[in-house]
Parts: C-alpha cells; sequence; structure tokens
C-alpha cells in the first residue's frame, strides 16, 4: 500500500511537471479567430518559464522563447484579408488552430442596447435572421464578469462563432447589423468583439489608471477590492431579496387558493382594469405586492391542434403566465419582451381562460403601453387587449434594489477589456450612456477619458471610436424642458472633439416607452456610414449626421450654421421646422420658430428680444424634431450659449 503511495506521488509529480511545461494561448486565438489584416499581428500565450515556442504559419516558422514569467509572443508580418488558414504553435506539446481568417477586428462595448442579442428581435427580423449564413462575419462573446483587483490575461471562457440563422440569435443585434454593412459594401471578414453588459456605467469600463482623474469613482471602487466586503453585500441583498419573496409567497391569496385555475373560481369580486395599463391608475391604486389578472378568450377550431405563441408586450416586474390553468412562462424583470410558446394540446375550442400573476416590487407595476398583446397560431391572431378582471393578492413594502456590484468602476475593465489588449483591432463600436444619465454633464469628462484611456492600453494610435448618442425615449413634453437625457447627448456630442471620432445620431429611432428599442438595423447601418467614410475611404458618401459649428446671436434672432450637411438642409415631414427653443436669460425657455435659410438655420421668437441660448431637439423624447441632412440623417440635438469675448 506504501509502495503504491509512492507511485501515485510519482506519477501526479510528473504530470503537474508536464502541465507547467505546456504552451497555454488565450481564448481569443483559437479556431475561428478572425486577426486584423494589413497590422503586424501578435500571437501570444504562456508556457513554462523560458521555455522555446515554435510557430508554423504559411510554410514559415517563428520561433520566440517565454520569459521568466512564462509569458511570450510572436509578431507576425501585415496579412491581407482572406483566409482560412492554419497556425501549429510547438513546444512540449503541440496546438493547432484552424480556420483563421483575416479582416477587421471591431470591438463592440457598452451597456445593453450594443448588448442586446439578435433573439430579442427575431420577429422584428425574421427574413435577416433566415438569410445569416456568412462564415466572414463571426462574433467572440465575452463572458459577463468583472474584477476589481487587476487586469485580468484571459477570459474564463469564450470563442469564435460564424454566423448562421441559429448562432446568429447570439450576436449583438448593432454589431451584427454593423458587421452585415461593411461586409456586403467591401467582402472583408468581419469580427465582433462582443464585450458589453446591461446596465452598466462608464466608469466600470475605466482601468485603474484613468479612474484616478475621477477621485469619487476611484475611491468607491478601493472598497470592492475586498472579497470580505463583497461577500458581505452579496450575502445581505440575498437575504432581503430572499426574505421579501418568501413573505409575498406566504401571503399571496391568490397561490393558495389557486387563481392559476380558473375552474371554480368567483370572479363576482374582482375588479376590472383595461390592458395595457398600470394599476396606479385605477381603483387599486400605487400598491407593490402581487395582482392577478384573468381574461376569457374564444377560440376557434382552425387555431387548434398547433402551436401557438403568447405575446404579452412588457410587464412590469414579474410574470407567470397560464392558460387554462397550463403554466405556459415566466419572465423575471421587466425589460424583455414576453413571448411564450404555447403546446398545441392547451388551447380548446370556444371558452379559454388566461391567468396571469404579476409581482412588482417598486414603482408603478402593471403592463406597458403600446406593446403587442394577442395570441398567435400561424397567422391568425386574437387580440388580447382590452378588458381584464383583476384582483389583489397581496400587498408589500417596495424591495431595495440590490448593490449591482458588477457595475463599480473598474472592474469591467479588468475582466472584460484588458484580456483583449494584446489583440490588434481596427476600431471601437460604443453604445452606452443611459446608466450615467444621472449625472449627464460628467459624461463629457469620462466618454473621452475612456478613449483616451483604450487608446493608451491598445498602443494602435488613435484607432476610430465610433458612438451611439442616446435615442429617444419617455413621455413627450408639450413645453421646453430640462432634461438629463438631452444633456448627455450634449456631452456625447462635445466628445467629437476628441480626434477620430464619429456619432450616429439615434433620436429618431426609439421607443417613448421602451428603453431598448428594437430598431437596431438603422443604429448598425448609421455606425456602418460613418466607418465607411472614415475608415473604408467611401469619400463621397454623406456620413455624418449635421453638427452645429457656430451660431451668431443677433438682437431678436440666431443664425446657426452646420457641417456635414448632405448637401442640404431639410424638413422632414412637415412644413414647419420644429424642435427650437430659445432663453434670454439662460434659465426660461420657449419654443421658437425656425426656417432654413442660404442652408443655415435662423430661430427666433418675437417676444424673446435678446437670445443667449439656443436648443434644438431638447428633450427626453424630442419626437417633433425634423431637421435632417437631405441625405436622411437627423440633425443632432444640440444647445448653444452666446460668449462674450
Amino acid at each position: 500500500m506504501k509502495k503504491l503511495k509512492i507511485l501515485i506521488s510519482i506519477f501526479l509529480i510528473i504530470q503537474s511537471t508536464n502541465l507547467i511545461g505546456q504552451i497555454k494561448l488565450p481564448k481569443l486565438i483559437s479556431d475561428g479567430v478572425i486577426l486584423q489584416r494589413d497590422e503586424k499581428v501578435k500571437v501570444w500565450g504562456w508556457a513554462a518559464p523560458n521555455e522555446k515556442i515554435k510557430l508554423i504559419f504559411k510554410t514559415k516558422t517563428y520561433n520566440t522563447e517565454a520569459d521568466n514569467s512564462g509569458n511570450w509572443h510572436i509578431m507576425l508580418p501585415e496579412q491581407k484579408a482572406g483566409g482560412p488558414f492554419e497556425m501549429v504553435f510547438i513546444a512540449s506539446n503541440e496546438i493547432t488552430i484552424q480556420d483563421i481568417l483575416f479582416g477587421d477586428v471591431w470591438v463592440c462595448s457598452g451597456q445593453s442596447n450594443m448588448e442586446l442579442p439578435m433573439e430579442r428581435l427575431k420577429e422584428k427580423y425574421d427574413a435577416i435572421i433566415k438569410n445569416a449564413a456568412n462564415t466572414y462575419i463571426r462574433q467572440f462573446l465575452v463572458p459577463d464578469t468583472y474584477n476589481f483587483k487587476k487586469p485580468q490575461k484571459d477570459f474564463k471562457d469564450g470563442s469564435w462563432v460564424s454566423a448562421t440563422p441559429s448562432t446568429v440569435l447570439e450576436f449583438s443585434g448593432v454589431a451584427y447589423f454593423f458587421a452585415k454593412e461593411i461586409y456586403e459594401k467591401h467582402q472583408i471578414p468581419i469580427g465582433i468583439i462582443n464585450s458589453a453588459l446591461g446596465g452598466s456605467p462608464i466608469e466600470s469600463w475605466l482601468s485603474d489608471d484613468a479612474l484616478k482623474a475621477f477621485p469619487e469613482s476611484y475611491e468607491e471602487v478601493q472598497k470592492y477590492k475586498n472579497d470580505t466586503f463583497i461577500e458581505y453585500i452579496e450575502t445581505s441583498d440575498k437575504k432581503r431579496s430572499d426574505d421579501w419573496y418568501t413573505l409575498l409567497n406566504s401571503k399571496d391569496k391568490g397561490l393558495y387558493n389557486h387563481w392559476d385555475l380558473p375552474s371554480g373560481i368567483d370572479f363576482s369580486d374582482w375588479d376590472d382594469m383595461e390592458i395595457p395599463g398600470y394599476w396606479a391608475d385605477s381603483a387599486l391604486g400605487n400598491v407593490n405586492g402581487v395582482v392577478w389578472f384573468s381574461k376569457d378568450i374564444i377560440v376557434p377550431k382552425s387555431m387548434l391542434g398547433k402551436s401557438a405563441k403568447l405575446f404579452l408586450g412588457r410587464i412590469v416586474d414579474q410574470d407567470y403566465a397560464y392558460i387554462n390553468g397550463e403554466f405556459v412562462g415566466t419572465t423575471g424583470y421587466q425589460y424583455p419582451p414576453r413571448r411564450y410558446e404555447v403546446k398545441p394540446t392547451i388551447l380548446k375550442e370556444g371558452k379559454n381562460t388566461i391567468s396571469i400573476r404579476v409581482i412588482n416590487n417598486m414603482g408603478r407595476g402593471g403592463f406597458v403601453l403600446d406593446k403587442p398583446y394577442y395570441l398567435a397560431v400561424d397567422n391568425d391572431t386574437i387580440d388580447l387587449k382590452g378588458t381584464w378582471k383583476y384582483k389583489l393578492g397581496t400587498t408589500m413594502q417596495p424591495l431595495l434594489e440590490p448593490t449591482f456590484i458588477r457595475w463599480k468602476p473598474e472592474g469591467l475593465y479588468n475582466a472584460m477589456i484588458a484580456p483583449l489588449i494584446n489583440l490588434k483591432i481596427k476600431g471601437v463600436l460604443w453604445y452606452q450612456g443611459e446608466s450615467n444619465t444621472h449625472n449627464p454633464e460628467h459624461y463629457a469628462k469620462t466618454l473621452p477619458a475612456l478613449i483616451a484611456d483604450w487608446r493608451n492600453k491598445w498602443h494602435q494610435g488613435k484607432f476610430p471610436f465610433l458612438f451611439v448618442q442616446l435615442t429617444n425615449f419617455m413621455e413627450t413634453n408639450p413645453e421646453p424642458t430640462e432634461s438629463n437625457w438631452a444633456q448627455l447627448r450634449q456631452s456625447q456630442l462635445e466628445s467629437l472633439k476628441v480626434p477620430n471620432t464619429g456619432m450616429a445620431v439615434t433620436i429618431d429611432l426609439g421607443e417613448w416607452n421602451d428603453i431598448h428599442p428594437l430598431n437596431k438595423e438603422d443604429v448598425g447601418k448609421r455606425l456602418a456610414l460613418l466607418a465607411r467614410k472614415m475608415v473604408y475611404d467611401e469619400k463621397t458618401i454623406q456620413a455624418s449626421s449635421p453638427l452645429p459649428y457656430k451660431a451668431t446671436f443677433n438682437e431678436h434672432k440666431v443664425i446657426i450654421s452646420f457641417e456635414n450637411k448632405g448637401s442640404d438642409l431639410i424638413i422632414k415631414g412637415e412644413d414647419d421646422l420644429k424642435g427650437f427653443s430659445i432663453s434670454d436669460d439662460g434659465a426660461n425657455f420657449v419654443w421658437a420658430k425656425a426656417i432654413i435659410k442660404n442652408n443655415k438655420v435662423e430661430v427666433w421668437n418675437e417676444n424673446v428680444k435678446n437670445p443667449t441660448v439656443v436648443r434644438y431637439a431638447w428633450a427626453d423624447n424630442p419626437d417633433n424634431a425634423n431637421l435632417y441632412s437631405k441625405a436622411g440623417l437627423p440633425s443632432t440635438p444640440f444647445e448653444i450659449k452666446k460668449t462674450t469675448r
């Protein structure tokens, strides 16, 4: 027995030694990788200290040696677009990487509107998804994770995936439409690195070095370098949430009386509510907790025996849906669209009952307006909007939000950007800002800081950095008003002072009731327009929206000059130019008349004698803004103040 233990120990030592001697490649350098064309390319990895590594690529051999820490890299000469190729790495072990393409690599980062996958858009872009097969468009999906202690060298997992009708569902919608447009115009392999996380503020994407310029954020992250502190926060948050839901479930009369089962329920004491809508606007009032809803529908025989889909728009916050007492789906938070598959055996001819248990943990609970609510079988639909029965299951005190640790400063840079910086890239696409609207003026500092930070880390000079200006969102306002969303758009506009940047204006692509608008195709195409002109040398196309560059303040009017006009400024859709407001004191704004004259815009209000500030599209949702270029691109929102010299 003792001899056996000795033999096992020797075997483990040998195995451990062999593992130490093996070369390892980062997840990025794997089968299907797209490497940057027309640049000296770095391939890298790890091995035993001072181990010799050989790379065979296109009949040539490249040699290097790991340093004392086991790091190594090899620089390859510039390669033209094309492939596929193979690389063989040889040391104490051998690794072969296959199906390598050379093309253009774009890092696509930001928050949920960049992260939003094609799966969420499948009804809108069904035909495009069915025709998505293209091995020259590939995505590397960076795992969602954070690290506050130091920049990471590699990802825990990840692989390069070519676009097909099934795999494209996991692609970023914005990034895919960008890649599709560039590929169709230039026939170059496009690699998109999807490194985005929903809800993340810009500070979470800044490195430790860059954060030092922002003391408040830098001081905050120091606490999160302590694992014990994080564990305490996570444990406290989980207990608070678990206790809240345990109490809610124990009090919910609908659960223990089986309101999901329509048979035997006396609906005589249930009230009526119009769906979509919020119960705060009904007799129930603004309460948190559980509310049950029920509606009877008549299903014809022609819709039986087939799979159906139940579309329940969006619900605040969580829902459990049943048809005839059978569970058909649930969604845990308010943002995803509710699209539930209904088995062929569930529906019956005649009366069917749909029941929904809605849990609202804070704010206004209910059904979001202007969203689809219907039952569909093939092309036949039953409209579900209208009067529903409802009854309160229980009330609860609001549940405090958890501490979103993954959004804290620096964490996403260390875990989701730092492992990328050895990879040569063409540029960056950035769609973020919604989570910084609480302090919008600060964004005029943090966005340029992020651009400089990433460029410094990549050591590729001033590579193109293209970003999306915030869309229109929330309810409209009939009068000029202050707006954090407008102020953040202004900060984005001012960030164009940073060289080699471009901004896609999207104030006509949003949805008033959804922070995740579905039109990602035009967002991707507008980013691609910028890239086509700035990067792919299509000099004759009009790529940028009209941008103001000068305003002359006269006694009664303001005359604004624009660049990037696309030949001419135009009014879209109406006879009158709308969306302009002016002020003589910088605090009280009134709507202004405006005309296009000599390709400039003249703005005035008879009651404002000496205007000092002019604004355009200054609102959360500037739905009446109609100044466009002849090329069909909307003007950026802006604020211009009179300067005194």
